[in-house]
């Protein structure tokens, strides 16, 4: 039996006995509460893919697993005034109140748990503060900027303005907390590009924010510093993952790693920009094609999947194998064809987000091939992580404070097709460039 095979079997009855593991601590007592979670300033519900699969693995039901997409994922500049393509506070309460309406309807269950990362959990403590805790059992904010990104007069009706009506709402008590709802945040220690004394992230260099690492924090929470995680680290790396899991259930996860699954079945939406600004409204006519490719070189050894989204955008269902890895073409109106390269999926998700790259720039011009190394989950810290791509430290991404998630090589003709190696600590995809003058981009897109 070779080692990735053998490797796979032992993987799969560890699995197995997580599972059962968990499933019988479920079954003592009610069944688990239903988490929805919800994602940050300009993101997507697909950032929970990896908090998911450890939950799963750990025997916790996939169907008390929900993801919230808000649709316009960017905030307003301010928070009062109509701006096209971006939400208000109010607009993701509506959203954040209709997704957990339905989730009770659907489960039965008579509280939910609320897990949000950085903007998503203004809209969770919106909720609560506005009458919601009743049906509430559990919230974990994650990077959440709770005393503000920045505290000063410019941009008054900004939502992250600590002195902004809406924040000087939600911190005006003597508490910040809901009595009857548990409140747990998650913090960095000085490595949140959010929560720094100096203005430089929000490009006033040099201006105090009125902000320390302390700024997520809550009074009369459970406050917990994970270190050195960045701002999105503290939601979705896996030391979040034992504090979130933890504290909802009461006990220590039985693993931290991913169980893989034998077959894996993968489904999502198709999203795009508007005046280019990210949101999370599907687009319909894009073109979706999915490769086989080989892990070591990137080329590919089969075609897999091939569909027209329709007006939800959804681009599968499609069935791998867990070690397979994959090259996602998408070939969406008005934006290049994006290539995205994946590790192998090592179990099945709905909320696999697929976002063609923006239109290529004046950045671009004169390049033969553009690829990019992106991680969505976190940012890329020198000298903290190994940033290897094509087999050299980035020089766009700046050292320190983790503040860069994608970097860019603009290659010669030459180099088109040859593999190009995007390493990040121990995750390693292999992709290809593919010509620019056919309007094609390449991304090298991280899952840890």
């Amino acid at each position: 039996m070779s080692f990735s095979r053998r490797h796979l079997l032992q993987s799969a009855l560890v699995s197995i006995a997580a599972s059962r593991l968990g499933a019988s601590a479920f079954a003592q007592g009610a069944a688990p509460s239903p988490i929805v979670f919800a994602h940050g300033d300009r993101e997507n519900a697909g950032l929970w893919i990896t908090t998911f699969w450890r939950f799963e693995s750990n025997g916790y039901p996939g169907d008390r697993l929900h993801a919230i997409n808000f649709i316009d994922p960017g905030a307003r500049s301010d928070d009062a005034v109509e701006q096209p393509d971006r939400s208000s506070s109010e607009d993701q309460l509506r959203q954040l109140n209709a997704a957990i309406d339905s989730v009770l309807a659907r489960t039965g269950a008579p509280r939910i748990a609320l897990v949000g990362s950085s903007r998503g959990g203004y809209a969770i403590r919106n909720m609560i503060q506005r009458g919601g805790a009743a049906r509430v059992s559990h919230v974990v904010l994650c990077g959440t900027p709770n005393r503000g990104v920045f505290d000063w007069e410019e941009n008054p009706g900004s939502e992250f303005n600590g002195r902004g009506p809406f924040l000087k709402r939600l911190n005006g008590g003597e508490t910040d907390v809901v009595p009857g709802t548990a409140f747990l945040t998650l913090r960095s220690d000085g490595n949140d590009k959010y929560a720094q004394p100096d203005g430089r992230f929000v490009n006033r260099p040099g201006v105090a924010t009125g902000i320390t690492s302390e700024g997520p924090a809550l009074r009369g929470a459970t406050n917990l510093v994970l270190g050195q995680l960045d701002h999105r680290e503290v939601a979705y790396h896996l030391r979040a993952f034992r504090e979130i899991y933890k504290f909802i259930v009461g006990h220590e996860p039985a693993r931290l790693d991913i169980a893989p699954e034998p077959r894996v079945t993968l489904d999502g939406q198709v999203t795009g920009f508007s005046g280019g600004v990210p949101t999370n409204r599907p687009v319909a006519e894009s073109v979706v094609e999915v490769f086989r490719v080989a892990p070591d070189t990137g080329a590919r050894i089969g075609s897999l999947h091939r569909r027209v989204t329709g007006a939800d955008g959804q681009w599968g269902p499609l069935t791998v194998e867990p070690t397979w890895a994959l090259e996602f073409v998408i070939a969406a109106p008005n934006n290049p064809v994006t290539h995205i390269y994946r590790s192998p999926f090592p179990r099945s998700s709905a909320i696999v987000h697929l976002r063609p790259a923006r239109p290529l720039g004046p950045a671009d011009a004169g390049a033969a091939s553009i690829v990019q190394m992106s991680r969505p989950r976190g940012y890329f810290g020198i000298p903290r992580d190994v940033v290897l791509f094509d087999g050299k430290e980035p020089t766009d991404v700046k050292p320190g404070v983790a503040t860069d998630s994608v970097t860019t090589l603009r290659l010669a003709e030459s180099e088109i097709g040859r593999p190009i190696v995007a390493l990040f600590n121990e995750e390693r995809i292999v992709c290809r460039g593919w010509p620019a003058a056919e309007n094609r981009i390449t991304i090298a897109e991280l899952t840890y």
